[in-house]
């Protein structure tokens, strides 16, 4: 009879006891929502951040460039940034550290018409070739062209903003450096009219990581960083069990995505996504640095520390 009552006040003590409330966490995108953060999505979707004791707010900017500013100015704890950005913005003083990677490829690329004259980079002397965001296009396109004996001089660079594949849909370049061929090669594919790609890490670059998680470096501390990385890779291990599954989650939550091209951008991405998202390969920080050290993008090759960290 007492263990009865025991465990009956046990239960009512359990039944009325307050359930202790998610640890609220912003979380700062790159741009707007698309395939490349399916894993940040799967995480929220299903529950995992939940699972975690976190109650996480995706958040698209309205400037771009903004998030990891907001992140460094301690506005915000964590943001969606790309490496090369990271390494640049540590350089130049910013108090930014890398504790996950999202896609751990890069997704940048050359692009021509597949029907065009330009079957090899070597072909590109005399061309045009539009870019987005000068900097780092630039470094990319030069390390690739040095690679076929060219110089940056013999091609004539065209900002085209954003307009990478209707400019060269449109003829107004011969080629475009920025192209994300997880997006553009398929939108081209798409309307008809094939791209070929060339991609920076088989041209001279060295890999990188596309998409990092970046935290405030002073702020490395706060509970919440971990649970949110363990979150991820629960996302992640169930992407790629579940492929299609994940796909309908996805349109689900964003049913105004639901259309061929983020369908392609979807298949082509998950391959590339990190499997361990915590994880830090300190050498290919310290070999990209060494890359932008030698295109000028930054001063010096600081140690990896400074750019990035895995959380113990």
């Amino acid at each position: 009879m007492k263990l009865k009552f025991a465990i009956f006040a046990l239960a009512s003590l359990l039944a009325t006891a307050p359930v202790q409330a998610a640890e609220k966490l912003e979380v700062l995108l790159d741009w707007f929502v698309n395939p490349d953060h399916a894993t940040l999505i799967i995480a929220k979707e299903k529950g995992y951040f939940k699972n975690h004791g976190l109650d996480v707010e995706l958040i698209a900017p309205a400037d771009p460039n903004d998030p990891p500013k907001l992140v460094a100015a301690g506005k915000a704890p964590l943001a969606v940034s790309y490496q090369p950005q990271l390494q640049v913005q540590v350089s130049e003083g910013l108090p930014l550290k890398r504790i996950g990677t999202l896609v751990a490829t890069p997704l940048n690329s050359l692009v021509v018409l597949e029907s065009g004259p330009i079957k090899s980079i070597a072909d590109l002397k005399g061309k045009k070739v539009g870019y987005s965001v000068g900097g780092f296009e630039d470094a990319l396109l030069k390390a690739m062209l040095n690679k076929h004996g060219l110089k940056l001089s013999d091609v004539e660079m065209i900002n085209v903003n954003f307009s990478l594949s209707p400019s060269i849909l449109a003829g107004k370049v011969d080629a475009v450096i920025g192209a994300f061929r997880n997006f553009e090669l398929n939108q081209m594919d798409i309307e008809g009219n094939p791209g070929r790609a060339f991609f920076p890490e088989e041209e001279g670059v060295p890999a990188y990581d596309e998409l990092i998680i970046v935290a405030n470096s002073e702020k490395l501390s706060d509970k919440r960083l971990r649970p949110f990385l363990a979150a991820i890779e629960d996302a992640t291990q169930y992407l790629v069990n579940h492929p299609e599954e994940g796909w309908n989650i996805f349109i689900k939550a964003y049913p105004d995505l639901n259309d061929e091209l983020n369908k392609r951008a979807w298949r082509d991405t998950l391959p590339r996504f990190a499997l361990r998202p915590a994880a830090l390969d300190s050498n290919r920080y310290d070999r990209f640095a060494t890359f932008l050290k030698e295109a000028e993008l930054i001063k010096d090759a600081a140690d990896v520390s400074a750019y990035a960290v895995e959380l113990k």
